[in-house]
Parts: structure tokens; sequence; C-alpha cells
């Protein structure tokens, strides 16, 4: 949408005005969801996460707690948190995913099956990585932020940030060894 004004939708949602939070969700449903995805590499649980942080906006906005200045900046940020409420219910309470359990009977080229383990075991390494780790990864790589924004929104400074991501692709760099490029 290349209209979109800001602070006219600051405006407009604190008037509730379905005008306005229809514009909101248009522009900025595409970023959360991206993030979200990113972070748990689940489709079906990041749009639900991503809607989620949606009506938490509507509700913050109702209490008069919604954003005053940056509503991508609060939405990145909610989803964040509702991103680690949800891999801590997960570690309380493992689940094992159905696709896991049941094999695919269809032959399927070799190929395939290496690039499902490539994917696994770097989902596997990702997790592995502190909350701040995983949250850097996905603003610089799932959302394509710069390192400037990154650092504005974990208010951190630039070489900071800088440090933080190289600790975390190191880390995963440990944990699965050096991926051959074909």
């Amino acid at each position: 949408m290349s209209n979109y004004d800001e602070r006219r939708a600051l405006e407009g949602l604190q008037k509730l005005d379905s005008q306005a939070i229809s514009a909101v969700y248009d522009q900025y449903y595409p970023e959360v969801f991206r993030y979200v995805y990113y972070r748990l590499s689940d489709q079906a649980l990041a749009e639900d996460i991503a809607s989620d942080v949606f009506v938490r906006l509507l509700e913050a906005v109702q209490n008069r707690r919604g954003p005053q200045s940056n509503i991508k900046g609060w939405l990145i940020s909610t989803a964040s948190h509702a991103v680690t409420d949800h891999l801590r219910q997960r570690y309380r309470r493992p689940v094992e995913a159905i696709s896991e359990t049941h094999m695919d009977h269809q032959p399927g080229p070799p190929i395939e099956f290496d690039l499902r383990e490539q994917n696994r075991s770097v989902q596997q390494a990702y997790a592995q990585l502190t909350s701040e780790q995983q949250h850097v990864l996905a603003l610089r790589f799932g959302e394509g932020y710069s390192l400037e924004e990154t650092a504005a929104h974990m208010k951190k400074n630039v070489n900071a940030v800088k440090a933080l991501q190289f600790r975390a692709l190191a880390a995963l760099q440990r944990q699965i060894g050096e991926v051959p490029h074909e």
C-alpha cells in the first residue's frame, strides 16, 4: 500500500476505526508472519501466532496500552514475546510432530531426503541458540532488517548486534558443521 501513513494509522487504531485496522493488518501481517515463520519453521503455527499478534494489538488499543509511535516495532516485539511463550510451552510439554512419526510412503528422490535432513539439523541447531541469538537472526535474515534497524529494535548498539549475530552464526556452524556448497 503506497499511501500508507503511520501517523494516521495510529490515530485510526486509537479510534478503533475498521478501515485503519484493516490498513494496519494489510501493511504489517506479511512481516509479522515472516518473522514468526523464520523463528518456528511451521507455516500453520506461524499463521496462528501472527493472527494472535493482531488480536493482542486490538486488545491493547482497547485498553489504551497500544503502540504510541511505532506500530511495526510494537507488532514485532509482541510477535517475539508470543514465539518465546510458545517455545517455553513446547519445552515444558514436548510434542512430536506427526510428519516425523508417519513417514511418507511414496518414494522420493534422495535429494529430497537430504534436504529434509539438512533442514532438520539446522532447526535443531537453531533451537539450541539463546533466545537473543534466535531473535537477532530472525530480524536480520527472516525480516531482512539492516544492522541499524536490528540494533534499534533490540535496544543495542550496532557493534553489539554484529557480535551477537557473529556468535549465533558461529554456534550454528559448530553444531551443524560445514554445509557443502554445490
